[in-house]
């Protein structure tokens, strides 16, 4: 039964079939009930209706993915990122000191990289006016920087060994 989950509840009233087609070819098909039509279409800008036989939707449907574009930072914003990554780094620091790679591996991934990327991007839409997206989960953030630092970031990801998170940890610094 779909959306029938307990570690991972529906979020939005209806159902979603993820489906995975022999040519790989993917899909996440989602049923509403009618009444939540214009909430769903007021929703998401990157949906794209495959069929509405009733004539419901009275407006073109035009995807977009400009709700996903980098958005400039409040000074608040940039503030609390920083924060956010200088103060869990020696968090980092006491697991790798500890001899507890997995402790330093997590705040590294979970909280420091996810400050770096968001600062990379944001370095990305000041180079290109706020004007784009860079992707979910950051995909596309390689086509906006140089070669130099998408290397350096790359070698961030190494976490198979103590040496290797230090270089890791000096490299973000």
């Amino acid at each position: 039964k779909p959306e029938d989950m307990e570690l991972f509840p529906p979020e939005e009233k209806g159902f979603s079939y993820l489906m995975l087609f022999d040519d790989y070819n993917k899909i996440d098909l989602t049923l509403l009930p009618l009444e939540e039509l214009d909430n769903y279409l007021k929703g998401d800008k990157l949906i794209k209706v495959l069929i509405d036989k009733d004539c419901r939707i009275k407006r073109d449907i035009v995807p977009t993915d400009i709700d996903y574009h980098v958005r400039k930072p409040s000074a608040r914003e940039y503030d609390d990122c920083c924060n956010e990554f200088w103060n869990v780094t020696p968090y980092v620091i006491k697991g790798l000191c500890r001899k507890e790679i997995l402790f330093a591996i997590d705040h590294f991934n979970q909280i420091v990289r996810h400050e770096l990327l968001r600062m990379i991007s944001w370095k990305v839409g000041i180079e290109t006016g706020f004007k784009l997206s860079v992707g979910k989960n950051y995909k596309f953030i390689e086509r906006y920087i140089s070669e130099d630092l998408w290397e350096k970031l790359l070698s961030t990801y190494r976490m198979d060994s103590y040496e290797n998170i230090w270089e890791a940890l000096f490299l973000c610094h």
